[in-house]
């Protein structure tokens, strides 16, 4: 919601003007047909129904996630992703998923983004995170085999 919200402000307010915020940080407004660095312009259509297998596949992993940062961080990707589709979905008038990107947060030394992309971004390393904190399946720090003996030895555990 905050994504389209800023994407409707900036397609308003920067239509013919750049906003100088601090230091290179600025806000420019441009279109974006392509993925993310503008790569692949022009596969708008195709960008989009790859993005919804994605969105679909982190949905049906999501159904395993323990964990709340884990949870944070899937909706962060998945709310990201659905934020751009649907600009390539209502945003312009090329025909399926013809639209393209908004996009207006300009540091001038690196691509031009918006808010769903810091979701996205974010949200995967927060999942990378989530993944790094949590235990390995069927293992703890403190369940080490317990009633089974090697060796001979019985009765303590390190």
């Amino acid at each position: 919601m905050i994504d389209q919200i800023t994407k409707t402000w900036a397609e308003s307010q920067l239509a013919d003007r750049t906003i100088d915020v601090v230091w290179t940080l600025r806000f420019h407004l441009t279109f974006n047909t392509g993925a993310s660095f503008s790569l692949g312009d022009g596969f708008g259509p195709l960008i989009a129904i790859v993005a919804l297998v994605v969105v679909g596949v982190v949905v049906w992993y999501g159904r395993s996630v323990s964990s709340r940062l884990g949870a944070v961080a899937l909706g962060m990707i998945v709310g990201g992703a659905l934020g751009n589709v649907l600009d390539r979905l209502f945003r312009g008038s090329g025909g399926f998923f013809g639209g393209a990107v908004v996009d207006f947060i300009d540091f001038q030394w690196w691509p031009v983004f918006n808010i769903a992309d810091v979701g996205v971004v974010c949200g995967a390393i927060l999942l990378v995170i989530s993944m790094w904190r949590a235990p390995i399946n069927g293992t703890s720090g403190t369940d080490v085999a317990a009633g089974s003996s090697t060796g001979g030895s019985t009765g303590s555990t390190i």
